[in-house]
């Protein structure tokens, strides 16, 4: 099977660095990408070429099944075995093993020397300093000293703490990482879109235990009746045109309650997969979700593909499904990993998709970043930060999320809505760059003297326009009267198309105008959110005709003689 020019660089950044340097290299390749296939090349050449041996680690026996065989099916001419209790298979003496730590971590000396251990999806790695992992590893290196180590993975950071690699952790360096953005504009990658909403989920009631929200709370968050109906609402109106819808639930009461709302919203039936259900009753159910054809039943009945399919933290790492065209997060994930991994089953190319759409409830995207540039923060104990935060819609400042009225502006905010979670889906963005415009109509306009907080008194001013577009919903742009260059030459083309009156040179009597009624009305604005940028952007408005000029001892008082232009 011919390399892909990403799978070969990884390939050649893993040689490097096993001769440049002593320590443990990772290569970062996003979900979808082929890792089998760089692994199994790494595998074929330290065989092959160098006549060692290589032995793969993985951490539940799924996930060791599914790597043994995709090896076995890409390269046939290697002679692999299997290591693993959960398997009933103990092979000892093929110059490839497979196997599953729980099995092996105390067995070093008896499967005798490797050159090579592999780690697939290290993201699983406990954290540095405990696990079965470094055990095996320890010992290992007594059977043979120069034995190197090398781990392959989608997210360099872990499911529940931190980063992957460090001077001290099993994986030391990032010897190659490759984008999901860079891979779908390569065609490698399925496009990436999420729904377009306006409201955001609120988990500062929610805290973290050992990396995760606390799951009673979580489910207590997102299992109601009003907001389960809404959600399911709208994610059966969102996929009216999608065939394979994957969800993620927050506790398997949560998923039963999810499968029961889509069937009795369709009438069509909706499979579930938690951790408790038979290995049996979970192949049927992914096998049709899969678009697979299985058997007809005694009775001749056919088995019709399913088009949803919920599940409890089950259907993550190593799940292969390349015909998921939409991914609901129904559910808060502190964890940047598990949310990489869920987005990540919609990764994949397949021919019956243009794209995969993401729909987010639980405020992930907007916490952990677009999923081509997740930021890892520090652990905190409660869902929103330590110490928790909010920003003012009304003039930006970032303040603690104990206050009820903005410190900066005297904007009140409204009362938290606790045991609430979002009945429609996020509008983040899911990759960096992604552009959603939003028409708003306009209910009214204020306009005030806007100072940058710690300027110097005689520093330019600046006027705020803000716009209210629904109840508490407020959009905000500034222009600069005051300033020199290109800001003046925007405030300018501003004031032009809206004002009869001369253009004014101060901000304060811009306000004075403005509020005399001597701007047009604003009817509707329409503003861009850019996925990665701090702020939204006002792109255009539609604007009523332009009023009469103002007199000048009319607005707020003012004789022509304090007029300051």
């Amino acid at each position: 099977m011919e390399l892909r020019p990403y799978q070969q660089e990884a390939i050649n950044a893993v040689y490097h660095h096993l001769r440049d340097r002593d320590d443990n290299p990772c290569v970062v390749c996003p979900t979808g990408s082929g890792k089998s296939l760089i692994m199994s090349t790494l595998c074929h050449d330290a065989v092959a070429k160098w006549g060692g041996r290589v032995l793969i680690l993985a951490h539940v026996k799924e996930l060791l099944q599914q790597t043994a065989g995709t090896l076995r099916r890409i390269s046939p001419d290697l002679d692999i075995g299997v290591y693993s209790a959960g398997l009933r298979r103990r092979d000892t003496d093929h110059p490839v093993i497979v196997a599953g730590i729980q099995s092996v971590y105390q067995r070093a000396c008896e499967l005798d020397r490797f050159d090579l251990i592999i780690v697939d999806e290290a993201h699983l790695l406990p954290p540095d300093g405990e696990g079965m992992y470094r055990t095996f590893l320890a010992d290992a290196k007594v059977v043979n000293p120069n034995v190197r180590l090398i781990g392959l993975t989608a997210t360099p950071y872990r499911m529940k703490s931190g980063m992957l690699c460090g001077p001290d952790n099993l994986l030391n360096a990032i010897c190659y990482e490759v984008g999901v953005k860079e891979l779908i504009t390569q065609g490698f990658l399925c496009p990436l879109r999420s729904k377009a909403g306006r409201r955001k989920v609120d988990t500062s009631s929610l805290h973290i235990r050992a990396g995760e929200f606390v799951g009673s709370e979580v489910e207590e968050l997102m299992d109601t009746d009003e907001l389960v109906l809404a959600a399911c609402r709208e994610i059966v109106e969102m996929t009216a045109d999608r065939k394979a819808v994957l969800i993620f639930a927050a506790s398997v009461k949560h998923a039963e309650h999810v499968k029961d709302t889509i069937e009795r919203l369709t009438g069509n039936e909706c499979g579930l997969v938690t951790g408790n259900t038979p290995t049996s009753e979970r192949d049927y159910f992914i096998a049709r979700f899969k678009g697979e054809q299985i058997p007809a039943n005694l009775f001749g009945d056919a088995h019709p593909p399913l088009k949803y399919l919920v599940n409890v933290n089950v259907l993550t790492t190593g799940f292969d499904a390349p015909n998921v065209d939409c991914v609901v997060l129904l559910r808060p994930t502190a964890s940047p990993g598990l949310y990489y991994q869920m987005t990540g089953r919609g990764f994949r190319v397949h021919p019956d998709k243009e794209d995969t759409l993401v729909l987010d409830y639980g405020g992930n995207i907007l916490r952990h970043g677009p999923v081509d540039a997740i930021q890892i923060a520090e652990r905190t104990t409660s869902g929103s930060g330590n110490p928790p935060a909010k920003e003012c819609p009304e003039c930006r400042s970032v303040v603690h999320a104990a206050y009820s009225v903005c410190p900066d502006c005297g904007y009140e905010f409204p009362p938290p809505e606790n045991g609430k979670h979002d009945a429609r889906a996020s509008d983040e963005g899911i990759l960096t760059g992604q552009v959603v415009d939003t028409e708003y109509d306009v209910t009214d306009v204020f306009y005030s003297v806007h100072t940058k907080r710690g300027a110097d008194e005689d520093a330019p001013k600046t006027m705020r326009v803000t716009y209210q577009v629904g109840l508490n919903d407020y959009q905000s742009e500034w222009v600069c009267p005051e300033h020199d260059g290109w800001a003046r030459q925007k405030f300018e083309q501003w004031w032009l198309r809206r004002s009869n009156d001369p253009v004014p040179n101060a901000a304060e009597r811009a306000v004075d105008i403005a509020e005399a009624g001597g701007v047009a009305t604003t009817r509707r604005i329409t503003v861009r959110k850019v996925t990665g940028e701090k702020f939204d952007r006002i792109i255009d408005c539609e604007l009523g005709e332009k009023p009469e000029p103002v007199p000048a001892h009319v607005a707020m008082g003012h004789s022509e003689d304090d007029i300051p232009f």
